[in-house]
């Protein structure tokens, strides 16, 4: 983990400030209040993150995300993901996030259905065995705690 958040320091997105966002500064390194406008992050700032090809049910998914913030000790993320369509399956973290853009139902193993799209907050609970049907392009905003 250590690792991967050496890589991500120093990368190119800003952080947007609620007041004004004709100005931007560079990523906090270090936990700080800050806003980031997610919609106009450019997809080529985002990263290329591995998909587990088991985890695959259908399509060709495929996932990017920026970390926007690590704590030091690496149990809490702060950041934005985003899956193209397809299926895909997941156990989760404790989770939430708001879903930006896109559409997905999240079916929950022993729980229920979840349709996201922009404007969700959704919560997930550690261990939860989920099914992501990817409908549109989902861009989310997320808190995970491990």
């Amino acid at each position: 983990m250590a690792a991967a958040a050496g890589r991500r320091a120093g990368l190119g997105w800003r952080a947007m400030s609620t007041s004004d966002h004709a100005e931007a500064s560079p990523a906090p390194a270090a936990p700080a209040s800050f806003a980031v406008h997610v919609p106009d992050v450019p997809d080529a700032e985002l990263e290329a993150e591995e998909l587990d090809p088991a985890q695959i049910v259908s399509g060709e998914p495929v996932v990017t995300g920026r970390v926007l913030w690590e704590s030091p000790d690496g149990r809490q993320v702060r950041g934005i993901w985003q899956i193209t369509p397809g299926v895909v399956t997941d156990v989760e973290a404790d989770e939430l996030f708001v879903v930006v853009a896109g559409r997905a139902t999240i079916e929950v193993e022993g729980g229920g259905t979840l349709e996201v799209g922009p404007g969700s907050a959704c919560v997930l609970r550690e261990g939860d065995r989920t099914t992501w049907t990817v409908h549109e392009t989902l861009r989310k905003a997320y808190h995970i705690s491990y």
